[in-house]
């Protein structure tokens, strides 16, 4: 087989922030395939077929990026952030895994990017400078008991939590529910950053303790950042606080 699929990370918005090695995958590919608004951040050119889909057919979208690889085609499915963070590439994998013999045989390379909760976190000061993980609020893959729970333990363990998907028109009260388990396990002692659009034009950055953080200040085009117990702010006269977790866990 001489075609090659690549799974990229388009990052979270500003051109600069895409890797030399993504752009490179891009300039050399023949196909382009995504969820629509992934895909229009690519520039059309002599010698690419764009392929945008609906949000919903990750399954689909991967087998048929496979099928264009196999049959010789330089294939490249672009998602924001990186691929492998609540995106295209554990779907890839799982058709993979569940496919014909000889997809297994493809030259298949995932290609990372600058996630959207980095890039808050960046934009920010640091508060993901300590132990934190990361929970993806949507329940379309997973039931709502399990998010609860996972949300609890980490906010029991002191972990900093960065919550992707957080509301969407089909869930308006996730994130709600989110921040209520959180209140109920660690009391008000965090802070909340909620960055929306973070590195473009439409950016917007909020910090708010946990008592006044509510779910209408989020959007799916926003991570919310939740700090552990040691997450703090430094004051600046005139511009922003940053917001920052020390390394020491003491």
């Amino acid at each position: 087989m001489t075609g090659t699929l690549s799974i990229a990370g388009l990052g979270p918005g500003d051109p600069n922030l895409i890797t030399p090695e993504v752009t490179a995958a891009l300039a050399q590919a023949t196909d382009v395939i995504g969820y629509v608004p992934y895909v229009a951040r690519v520039a059309p050119r002599a010698g690419l077929t764009l392929h945008p889909s609906d949000n919903r057919v990750e399954r689909d979208r991967a087998a048929y990026a496979l099928r264009l690889a196999s049959e010789g085609a330089h294939v490249v499915i672009v998602s924001s952030g990186d691929p492998g963070v609540f995106a295209m590439a554990s779907a890839v994998f799982e058709v993979v895994e569940a496919g014909p013999p000889e997809w297994r045989l493809l030259d298949i390379r995932v290609l990372p990017g600058i996630t959207a909760m980095l890039a808050a976190s960046a934009r920010a000061g640091a508060p993901l400078g300590h132990d934190f993980c990361t929970i993806n609020l949507s329940d379309n893959l997973k039931p709502w008991p399990l998010i609860a729970r996972r949300i609890a333990l980490a906010a029991e363990a002191d972990f900093a939590i960065a919550f992707y998907n957080p509301r969407s028109n089909a869930r308006p009260d996730t994130l709600d529910a989110a921040l209520a388990v959180l209140r109920e396990t660690c009391g008000d002692a965090r802070l909340v950053l909620f960055g929306r659009a973070v590195s473009t034009p439409e950016e917007q950055l909020r910090i708010v303790p946990l008592p006044d953080a509510r779910g209408d200040m989020a959007d799916m085009r926003t991570v919310v950042i939740i700090g552990s117990s040691r997450t703090r702010t430094i004051d600046r006269p005139g511009a922003a606080p940053y917001l920052y977790t020390p390394r020491s866990a003491a």
